[in-house]
């Protein structure tokens, strides 16, 4: 662990403590919040929380981990989480909810990477040491199909596949309502969330963002969609269909109706990752996987059916 110890310029005054450090630090919100949360950020001499404000003239002092100790793979089994596939090259999972992709600062809880360790797969050493291996993520909220590198080469050319839209990468949402037209495509801007650091929104100057969507199924106060992501931007799908008044059955964070949520048994988004194609690495061949719906989804899902 090291300190650093710095005063609060005039051009961060009244900022928040998570934005206003990410700046003068070069670091991640997300890295930012998490120290704060653990009490390692002092202003005058007082630990502060993340949304706290700085004052100028202040002395900010930091404890930052050392750099050097990367976050450590715990290796333990995942309970739920099936391989789909898994060759030389790589590994293809069906990820259960409450399960991150690679430990981070503050998560405790199971990993996919930690959950292939312990069922002995070896994965490549590409990619940052608590990170190696992975191309691309879902929340930990969200389930499904995903790849994992095995190979160096696979992670070379999954990362390329990935950055350069490649991939196919199809997901089914239950939305509230009826969305119309019944087909589109969601082209939207998004970035953090300008009063709720974690969230995300439609926000003019953000990243591009490209969901396009298709009516499956309507039901009576719900609808189900086959989407298809063009870019992959945190929240994606969750964000657009919210800022369409159309949110993810279940999604509380993101404006869905609790009373509903609470009567299809959900404690978290409708939001599965059912398909994802791509050139296998190994030869160019196009590989398609596919995942099931998990039993919390399924079983709302019935509900809305029989409900209709």
């Amino acid at each position: 662990m090291s300190t650093r110890m710095l005063p609060v310029p005039d051009g961060l005054d009244g900022m928040r403590v998570d934005a206003g450090l990410a700046k003068l630090l070069g670091l991640s919100r997300t890295v930012v919040a998490e120290l704060a949360e653990s009490g390692e950020v002092l202003l005058d001499g007082q630990a502060v929380g993340k949304s706290e404000r700085l004052a100028a003239g202040g002395l900010l002092e930091v404890t930052l981990p050392d750099p050097d100790r990367p976050v450590e793979v715990v290796a333990e089994p995942v309970e739920g989480m099936k391989i789909v596939h898994d060759d030389e090259d790589i590994v293809v999972v069906s990820k259960p909810v409450g399960v991150a992709v690679h430990p981070s600062p503050g998560w405790t809880g199971p990993t996919v990477v930690g959950g292939l360790a312990a069922a002995g797969l070896r994965i490549s050493t590409s990619g940052a040491a608590e990170r190696q291996g992975v191309v691309h993520r879902l929340d930990a909220g969200t389930t499904g199909v995903m790849v994992v590198a095995k190979s160096e080469h696979a992670y070379t050319v999954l990362k390329r596949a990935f950055k350069e839209r490649t991939v196919d990468k199809g997901y089914h949402a239950v939305v509230q309502g009826h969305p119309d037209p019944t087909r589109g495509t969601i082209d939207a801007p998004i970035d953090r969330h300008p009063k709720h650091d974690y969230k995300f929104a439609v926000v003019a100057g953000g990243r591009p963002s490209v969901t396009h969507y298709e009516v499956t199924e309507a039901f009576r106060a719900a609808s189900l969609l086959d989407v298809k992501l063009e870019t992959g931007r945190t929240h994606q799908i969750r964000v657009h269909f919210s800022a369409l008044r159309h949110p993810c059955v279940g999604d509380l964070t993101y404006g869905a109706d609790p009373v509903l949520a609470k009567r299809l048994g959900l404690t978290r988004q409708w939001l599965h990752a059912r398909t994802l194609g791509f050139a296998h690495p190994a030869d160019g061949r196009w590989v398609q996987f596919e995942a099931e719906y998990p039993d919390d989804l399924a079983h709302a899902l019935q509900i809305l059916r029989d409900e209709s």
